[in-house]
């Protein structure tokens, strides 16, 4: 269950599970977000808008804010971002397993833990995966670009990105655009971070929609 942080006009709640040490918190808010310090988090640290700004920039959605003049919203289309050697970092109008969110990093190398979420698995594991891959040629973008994008772990299989949506490089270029992706989850396809059907040579296993 995520940890809350209670301050004067800003409340932070912190998932460990879904974090995955990008430092965005420390890096850019060190008198809030501080792990040599207990408690690490110091919610009255900063004013309550720098503290939303930082925290709608944290990748994996494991921080969060509320304060009573303010809700995050999602951006205006849905992105999934590739990041080098790493996971796939979604920000949009998400649905992961039927729970809503804004932002999320999925698993890619196939070793998470805790599936489908990014744990930091890839780096003991040493994934390797290009950032910058080949465009797939295809931009057909949904009638809605700010439309629920469902998020679908297929059992043993790959992700489903379900809904309108870019698939971009981690530096932001555009690789895909449609309304429906299967994204590899396994780290062995020859196509990532599309699925090419590589799970089921290397009899990869992890658990489907809950």
């Amino acid at each position: 269950m995520p940890k809350t942080y209670t301050g004067h006009n800003v409340s932070i709640s912190f998932d460990m599970k879904r974090c995955i040490h990008a430092r965005n918190c420390f890096l850019k808010l060190p008198q809030v977000f501080d792990p040599s310090r207990r408690p690490w988090v110091d919610p009255d640290g900063a004013s309550a808008e720098e503290i939303a700004a930082m925290i709608r920039t944290c990748p994996s959605g494991a921080l969060a804010f509320s304060k009573p003049d303010a809700e995050e919203v999602p951006p205006g289309i849905n992105r999934v971002s590739t990041l080098e050697n790493g996971p796939n970092a979604f920000h949009g109008n998400l649905s992961v397993n039927g729970e809503a969110m804004t932002r999320a990093t999925i698993c890619r190398c196939g070793k998470s833990k805790n599936m489908p979420y990014c744990d930091y698995s890839h780096v003991e594991a040493e994934f390797k995966a290009t950032g910058e891959p080949a465009a797939s040629g295809k931009d057909a973008p949904g009638d809605n670009p700010n439309e629920v994008i469902e998020i679908i772990p297929h059992e043993n299989g790959p992700i489903e990105a379900k809904g309108a949506l870019e698939i971009t490089s981690g530096t932001g270029h555009r690789l895909h655009r449609g309304a429906r992706a299967f994204l590899c989850r396994c780290g062995a396809s020859k196509n990532k971070p599309f699925c090419d059907g590589s799970h089921k040579e290397i009899g990869f296993e992890a658990p489907g929609d809950a």
